[in-house]
């Protein structure tokens, strides 16, 4: 069974920065569960037969405009047939001053009435964007999160292998920490990820010789980030002598993580070897991969010969 996820009344009032005009109930008990909307146009025609109440209402110039026309009985009376269905809160944007009639159906029947200046259209898009990274579909993954050059990087890879460490030196280097240990990751989209860390562990590293560090406090604010979008996934893996690793980087490999699919690589571990300049690297290659550039097709150009486009092509989808 699918898991359902909410946000409280209260989060999205701080995210969003809006008013109260009237709230009957302590706004952290009051939960959201869906990450649409609604513009109620049918709904104050008294069409109610796809009313969804899981939504929030959003009450613009429209809707406003549409009330202005009936006399304050009528006006409450359609209201009230909204409000009745018990939808979670409505938004009054552009600093519009609710109807008496609005408030007193909104007291009747318990319905929060919050209020912005933000435009209607603006509204909505943020607070789409904003429940949709709340009510994602989300897991849990062991490894180390990072922003390098811009790419979100999780390292993974057994208990051990050098993933802190790695990321303390890419810390050191400029770049910036999302998670360490625990990665809760997040589908916002079928095409984007996001990956941060729960907050009880925010910001915390821990390795093994030295304890827990807290990476904010050591390195700065600037060493550190809530969230990233994940651009792809770095296995981590002790050197296998019997194992042949890609040396050319014709064929790619993928990943799938709530059912998306991510790039993934392999790197080799072994003393010598300075993992967090590979992974830069991996970072920067990884960016030209997506703006179309293949630093082995320019080679075998060079080279005069022709570039195996069936091994590029060859996608393979690996676990970690």
């Amino acid at each position: 069974m699918e898991q359902k996820f909410s946000v409280a009344l209260s989060k999205l009032i701080k995210e969003l920065s809006l008013d109260v005009a009237y709230m009957p109930n302590n706004p952290d008990e009051i939960q959201v569960f869906s990450k649409d909307i609604t513009r109620p146009g049918l709904e104050l025609t008294g069409f109610l037969d796809f009313f969804d109440n899981s939504r929030i209402i959003l009450f613009g110039n429209t809707e406003n405009s549409y009330l202005n026309k009936f006399s304050p009985e009528q006006r409450f009376h359609v209201i009230s047939r909204v409000f009745a269905l018990q939808p979670p809160a409505i938004i009054v944007t552009r600093n519009i001053i609710p109807y008496g009639e609005l408030m007193s159906a909104a007291e009747k029947y318990k319905i929060p009435v919050l209020r912005t200046a933000e435009p209607t259209s603006a509204l909505s898009a943020s607070l789409v964007n904003f429940m949709n990274v709340e009510l994602a579909p989300r897991i849990t993954r062991h490894g180390v999160l990072v922003e390098v050059y811009g790419e979100g990087l999780l390292l993974v890879g057994d208990s051990g292998v050098g993933k802190s460490e790695t990321a303390i030196e890419l810390i050191k280097r400029g770049h910036r920490l999302i998670a360490d240990d625990a990665v809760e990751i997040r589908k916002v989209s079928n095409t984007s990820l996001i990956g941060s860390a729960p907050e009880n562990i925010r910001h915390f590293i821990e390795l093994r010789g030295i304890g827990i560090i807290n990476a904010r406090r050591i390195f700065g604010m600037g060493s550190v980030k809530l969230s990233e979008k994940i651009d792809m996934v770095i296995n981590l893996e002790l050197w296998d002598n019997s194992k042949v690793y890609d040396r050319m980087g014709m064929s790619s490999e993928m990943t799938e993580i709530l059912g998306n699919q991510l790039p993934i690589v392999t790197i080799p571990v072994k003393p010598g070897r300075n993992l967090a300049v590979i992974i830069e690297v991996a970072a920067m290659n990884n960016r030209q991969r997506k703006m179309g550039y293949n630093a082995a097709r320019e080679l075998f150009s060079a080279l005069g010969l022709d570039y195996p486009e069936e091994e590029e092509q060859d996608v393979k989808t690996i676990e970690f």
